[in-house]
């Protein structure tokens, strides 16, 4: 029978309350195996997490930053060297990412930890005289209790957007893991606790939108972060400033890669493979449309010839039958209007059975209204449209609801900015296609893709983790008077 999860409160593994009443199977996508139970908590659960952290914050906001960075520079040490082969193989069981990729989530979200470490530094606050005998100076003050909610995509990395930043600033935190992936931060719960965040600075309560929505509404919660659809981000963003705290959303997307005619076919269509076909696909900054200026058969070929090589052993499944479902719907709706299937993945799902497999995918569209080309497929999925000029391209990308990210592929400096400075979009590769920013610069789109006014690492974490206090002083009456006194 498969392990009944419990969630983490104030320092300690809790069995969910008595009365949940349901359960949700938690499997891997390698062969749709039950490995574990996650629970749909119950709002006992989610007050007890919340007071766990509440309790916690005024002890943990009165440490130093130097202190509070002391220890997640453990938790890093910890992760990168102690216990990384161990969740690595977790990620791989219940995400389905390859050994490769899981290592490359955890070290992703370790570059957030190992950002925060810097913070008794970077949260420095200025000091200036700014007149005669006044004196200003500002200091960042902590939240209180953060929730973050986060998605299935990157068990690790995802969540480590927001922990150690919401952490080294002073704040206490509730995680949401996604229920498709509960087991990897579940497990780090235990390592941060062996790094010595102290008990209820960091809490676990596992569930659905029952769960989430208790988070936002609870009277003791100051900030909410969530990462997932549009649909989902638009909600969760009014649920909680419509209750007058800070919320910070990232939604879905539609990343445009545009190759101009003096394209390096060779670069470009080894990074746009990556884009489209790594992590199978599961990632908002994945390549999603490749609009060619011109005609370009020989980029077209050699994306088709790299990508079809390419096997499970590089490509892992997607997270459940409803994404090969909806994936291969739009491949099967695609190819039914008309559009030419290049490289058709749709074979793994049944050759691979019984694991959740879409194989790459290449699709060359005709019809600029095809849905694959503007709906978020989340799959190893690319769709191709050829353009007759580069502001066509720029204005298909503008078009978009999205704001994600966008790539321009040339060897012209002027044709990368002029494309840069036109594309819609707040993250921008000029021939990379996962135009990922690393600290000390910040994740984050625009548009659509994101609701909140700051990003979620980096200095945006920092700033939207912390109210500034501004305070004035004079201690002496100068013998020159100003409007100040």
């Amino acid at each position: 029978m498969a392990t009944k999860l419990d969630n983490f409160i104030g320092g300690q593994y809790v069995q969910v309350a008595a009365d949940c009443q349901q359960w949700i199977p938690v499997t891997t996508p390698h062969t749709g195996e039950v490995i574990a139970q996650c629970p749909v908590s119950t709002p006992a659960d989610v007050d007890a997490a919340v007071k766990a952290a509440h309790d916690a914050f005024p002890a943990w906001s009165q440490r130093t930053f130097k202190d509070r960075a002391q220890i997640l520079l453990r938790y890093h040490h910890l992760i990168a060297n102690k216990y990384r082969d161990e969740l690595a193989h977790l990620i791989v069981k219940e995400h389905g990412k390859t050994f490769a990729e899981a290592l490359g989530d955890l070290a992703k979200g370790n570059e957030t930890v190992e950002y925060a470490c810097a913070m008794p530094e970077l949260a420095s606050g200025r000091i200036q005289e700014v007149s005669r005998g006044v004196t200003c100076h500002d200091t960042r003050v902590p939240l209180g209790v953060v929730v973050s909610i986060v998605p299935f995509n990157f068990p690790f990395m995802c969540p480590n957007w927001t922990l150690p930043i919401v952490l080294a600033t002073g704040n206490t935190m509730v995680l949401k893991p996604s229920e498709k992936v509960p087991l990897t931060m579940t497990r780090v719960a235990a390592i941060l606790k062996e790094a010595g965040v102290p008990d209820g600075v960091f809490n676990i309560v596992l569930g659905t939108a029952p769960v989430v929505n208790a988070l936002i509404d609870h009277p003791l919660v100051k900030a909410v972060t969530f990462v997932g659809t549009t649909h989902v981000a638009e909600m969760v963003h009014r649920r909680a400033t419509g209750r007058g705290i800070r919320c910070l959303a990232l939604g879905g997307a539609k990343n445009h890669l545009v190759a101009a005619p003096d394209v390096d076919v060779e670069m470009a269509a080894h990074d746009i493979v990556n884009s489209f076909t790594g992590c199978s696909g599961q990632r908002c900054m994945a390549a999603s449309v490749l609009l060619i200026v011109g005609d370009n058969q020989k980029l077209v070929d050699a994306i088709v010839a790299k990508a079809k090589v390419l096997t499970q052993k590089e490509i892992g499944p997607v997270i459940d039958d409803a994404s090969v479902k909806r994936i291969t719907g739009y491949i099967d709706e695609s190819e039914k209007g008309g559009a030419k299937l290049l490289l058709d993945g749709r074979p793994w799902t049944s050759r691979l059975q019984p694991g959740h497999f879409v194989g790459p995918t290449v699709i060359l569209h005709t019809n600029a209204s095809d849905r694959a080309l503007h709906d978020e497929v989340f799959g190893p999925v690319l769709s191709i449209l050829h353009v007759p000029t580069l502001d066509a391209a720029i204005a298909i990308e503008n078009a978009n609801p999205y704001g994600n990210a966008a790539a321009i592929y040339t060897q012209s400096g002027f044709t990368a900015e002029y494309a840069t400075k036109r594309f819609s979009a707040g993250m921008i590769g000029v021939n990379i296609g996962v135009p990922v920013p690393r600290e000390p610069f910040s994740f984050g789109g625009w548009n659509r893709s994101k609701f909140g006014d700051a990003d979620i690492t980096a200095d945006g974490g920092m700033e939207f983790f912390t109210k500034r206090k501004k305070v004035t002083t004079k201690w002496s009456v100068p013998s020159e008077r100003s409007w100040l006194n």
